[in-house]
């Protein structure tokens, strides 16, 4: 008799329709920490050469380089560096509104920090996306 593979009964990203593993399975924790930390670690080095480390600019730059590049690729630098990219949950395009209103969201902080089993941010919960790997 083969032998089968087995999954969790429940896992992050099941109820939505995605993988446990692999491509479009969801971002776990340790890369979205790491993805975070890459983000703001570029922010503050900016903020350091250009502003002398003010942390409203810091704020500022971090902010924009997460709508910028969620308006283009889908990703901040820190999602692309550790494979990972924001996609709606109903497919299609991410749009304009959703990169501005994660961002807004993200930089408030607690609502990056409530997860549902999904292991979905509020804020990304709020607008409808995901962070699943590449």
């Amino acid at each position: 008799m083969p032998e089968q593979l087995s999954t969790p009964a429940d896992y992050p990203g099941k109820r939505l329709g995605l993988p446990n593993t692999g491509p479009r399975s969801v971002g776990r924790l340790g890369r979205r920490i790491g993805a975070l930390a890459i983000d703001w670690a570029a922010a503050v080095l900016i903020s350091v050469a250009f502003f002398s480390y003010d942390s409203w600019a810091t704020l500022a730059i971090f902010a924009v380089v997460q709508v910028v590049f969620l308006l283009v690729i889908n990703a901040s630098p820190g999602h692309l560096v550790l494979g990972m990219r924001v996609v709606p949950i109903n497919g299609g395009y991410l749009g304009v509104w959703r990169p501005f209103a994660r961002t807004i969201l993200l930089c408030l902080v607690i609502p990056a920090v409530i997860w549902d089993r999904d292991q979905r941010g509020l804020h990304d919960r709020l607008i409808g996306t995901v962070l699943v790997r590449r």
